[in-house]
């Protein structure tokens, strides 16, 4: 509770620092005539670690990660349409070790806006998000047995609601009392297992199957989402995005969050250094606990929803195509 407290305080900061230009940003908005905004990045982060003779010890590692981001852009008057794609991959290979996934992202989003006049910053919107992953992934150094594959998990949520942006491009508070969650998992194994909250397979006292486990779970709830971007000193911008989300239906007051903030140090057109940071909680994605990692077979043990977290630090070049 007091985290969610703490981000109530940081989006309200927010929204009175917005209020300041509402004149300037009315006439920024507005566009007489329909026009596209287009934008495609590529990047490329690499880290590496070399050791010849070093009496310290340590392990030779190379990691590396692609990223690509386009968007496609559309104002008219008081009307908006953002289209944006993002995919992430990672590896990292280390001395003695098979070639480990750091990163796995498709997410395509899109958001429809309107507001009634020039006067207004609030919007009636509707937003669509989407993601899921290219490979699978495992607990390693166990790779006999996927614990997520493409569309195992995938993530569509649907809504409509009220948002709040004098810019758009750099600030936004999004609220929708019916959005639509739905979790796909389009593998029968890891449906059969209950995995990210589906329903398991029923199994007769011999174990064997029954009746297959759901693939697909929906959800109706509640969403609320912040998104900021600011330069925070000369060549430093960050961006700040932060989804909770609760169902109506089940454990209502459960809240799942999943919350970025990217740090990027701009040295010139073409490098670039990244900083980022990951949170997430989603009480349907269960934690695994190794029981035994030296068997042949390893086992693992389900236990209760955790924090999840992950940080990001790279440098490396940047191309806008």
């Amino acid at each position: 509770m007091k985290k969610f407290l703490i981000l109530f305080v940081v989006f309200s900061i927010q929204f009175s620092q917005a209020q300041t230009d509402s004149t300037a940003v009315a006439k920024d908005f507005d566009i007489d005539f329909p026009k596209w905004k287009n934008k495609n990045v590529a990047t490329l982060d690499v880290s590496e670690v070399a050791f010849v003779n070093w009496n310290s010890g340590g392990s030779n590692s190379i990691s590396a990660l692609l990223g690509i981001a386009s968007e496609a852009n559309y104002r008219y008057k008081h009307f908006f349409w953002n289209n944006n794609i993002n995919i992430r991959y990672g590896v990292n290979k280390q001395q003695d070790q098979e070639l480990r996934k750091t990163e796995d992202l498709i997410e395509i989003n899109s958001e429809v806006g309107f507001r009634r006049d020039t006067l207004s910053n609030w919007f009636y919107t509707s937003k669509f998000n989407f993601k899921t992953q290219f490979t699978n992934g495992y607990t390693y150094p166990d790779t006999s047995n996927a614990i997520s594959k493409l569309m195992a998990p995938g993530y569509l949520f649907y809504g409509a609601g009220i948002e709040y942006g004098k810019r758009m491009d750099n600030l936004s508070v999004y609220f929708s009392p019916a959005t639509i969650k739905t979790t796909f998992v389009l593998d029968q194994d890891l449906a059969d297992a209950g995995s990210f909250g589906v329903e398991p397979a029923v199994l007769d006292e011999e174990g064997n199957v029954v009746k297959e486990g759901e693939q697909v779970r929906n959800e109706f709830g509640i969403l609320l989402t912040n998104a900021y971007e600011t330069e925070i000193a000369t060549n430093i911008y960050m961006k700040h995005s932060v989804n909770f989300y609760t169902d109506y239906l089940n454990d209502f007051g459960n809240i799942d969050v999943d919350w970025q903030v990217n740090l990027d140090f701009k040295v010139n057109n073409y490098v670039r250094a990244n900083l980022g940071s990951h949170l997430k909680y989603d009480n349907d994605v269960k934690n695994l606990i190794a029981i035994d990692e030296e068997a042949e077979e390893v086992e693992y043990l389900e236990e209760g929803a955790r924090i999840q977290w992950k940080q990001i630090l790279g440098i490396g070049v940047i191309v806008d195509f």
